[in-house]
């Protein structure tokens, strides 16, 4: 990497850069060594993508080149929130019958905005109803919608009445057949992933226990057999496609980890085995954790019309899920970055980074929990890293984000591909 950066500067003191725009700023953090890199040239091509990065005191660029001056700031990866939904927080139990169908993928548009004014220029979408995450990322994609780089599940997996099912409705207004993405052997599920990749899903998103905010289950149930979620985890690799398997308790925990399941979401429940196995298992697999949205739905979730049971089913899990989250990392599990944005507005999902440090992690990690492991959790090396083949997705603080975490909670400026997507306020 060292030797790398070195011979781009070399091949930039040559002569004037050809590019679309350069990004310039008092420093930006290598994520992969957790160093600082001071005066950054970021070149960026009209196709979003960085071609380069040179040293600013020395290399020259064409009048032609966009210039986007940061002076006084510190430069980041756009960051990657690894466990999210679409629909706003505020809209609990069964209050979501007050609202017609198409309300949904409208209002997500402005939820991925407030992802993208936080810095966060990568979603994972874990499951969102009528595929509305993968006409989000279409809308973006074509220009229509100002929003994230969207990674797509479609429907999410499950069983018959399981967390990922509709369980909130009688009998007589229920369809006749399954709701999309449930099935109740090996063969039906799948199925059900060759019909999530069918129509956009680029990620596979499993239920394999109970639910927090779910009616008439609990999170430690497990609800899918491990062969089950073995069959999902071959037929998506199989494919390309990884797989994100919400689990709370420790033998859907453990039974998706055997299984092949690649990332482990929420992991409220662990034991020992879980970490051991997490740990030994030759094909990574990560624990994305959420230890925010407690705070914001122990305090706002009786108005926002949830149910008692779920309250009670969030008051009693909150903290163990933390205390766990401090345990896993100090065993040296793998961890990403995941909030379950939509169970807390979008725009508090920046908040979660202090929790993350709170319970252990130093903010260096914390940070590279959503660019560096994200990235790599994905199986991508064009998000989460500033380097040559990255897109041009920039943070900008100003100060020193890991020696105050809490400094990514206000970002100054956010650039997507290239393009300031939020602008800095004027400096006083």
């Amino acid at each position: 990497m060292k030797l790398g950066l070195i011979a781009a500067v070399a091949s930039l003191m040559a002569g004037p850069v050809t590019a679309a725009t350069v990004v310039t700023a008092d420093r930006y953090l290598d994520v992969n060594s957790g160093r600082y890199v001071e005066n950054p040239a970021i070149f960026i091509d009209d196709g979003g993508h960085i071609t380069s990065v040179g040293d600013a005191r020395t290399v020259r660029w064409g009048a032609e080149v966009k210039h986007v001056d940061l002076s006084g700031e510190t430069l980041l990866p756009g960051l990657i929130d690894m466990h999210t939904h679409l629909g706003p927080a505020n809209i609990g139990g069964y209050r979501y019958l007050e609202y017609t169908d198409s309300f949904w993928p409208v209002v997500a548009t402005s939820t991925a905005r407030d992802m993208l004014n936080g810095g966060f220029t990568t979603m994972r979408v874990v499951g969102s109803g009528d595929w509305a995450d993968v006409g989000l990322k279409q809308a973006i994609e074509a220009g229509y919608v100002v929003g994230p780089r969207i990674v797509p599940a479609g429907h999410a997996l499950g069983a018959t009445g399981g967390h990922c099912d509709d369980t909130y409705l009688p009998p007589s207004m229920q369809k006749k057949e399954k709701e999309e993405g449930i099935g109740d052997s090996p063969e039906e599920l799948k199925y059900q992933v060759r019909r999530q990749r069918k129509f956009g899903a680029e990620v596979i998103k499993v239920c394999a226990t109970g639910g927090v905010f779910s009616r008439g289950d609990t999170p430690g149930q497990q609800q899918l057999t491990e062969e089950e979620l073995r069959a999902i985890a071959d037929e998506a690799h199989m494919a390309g496609l990884r797989v994100a398997a919400h689990a709370h308790g420790a033998d859907g925990i453990n039974a998706a980890i055997r299984a092949g399941i690649d990332t482990i979401e929420h992991a409220s429940l662990l034991n020992d085995e879980s970490i051991k196995l997490a740990k030994a298992r030759a094909r990574p697999v990560w624990f994305s954790m959420d230890i925010k949205n407690t705070d914001y739905t122990q305090a706002e979730g009786r108005k926002n019309g949830e149910l008692e049971e779920n309250i009670r089913k969030d008051a009693e899990i909150g903290q163990i899920q933390r205390d766990n989250f401090r345990k896993a990392h100090a065993a040296g599990v793998r961890m990403i970055f995941g909030s379950d944005a939509g169970v807390m507005p979008h725009a508090m999902v920046p908040q979660q980074f202090r929790v993350m440090v709170q319970y252990g992690m130093t903010p260096l990690e914390a940070i590279q929990a959503a660019t560096r492991n994200a990235a790599e959790a994905l199986g991508r090396t064009d998000v989460g890293t500033i380097a040559p083949g990255a897109y041009g997705d920039l943070v900008a603080v100003r100060g020193d984000p890991t020696r105050d975490v809490t400094l990514l909670e206000h970002v100054d400026a956010v650039i997507k591909g290239g393009t300031v997507v939020k602008a800095r306020s004027p400096q006083p």
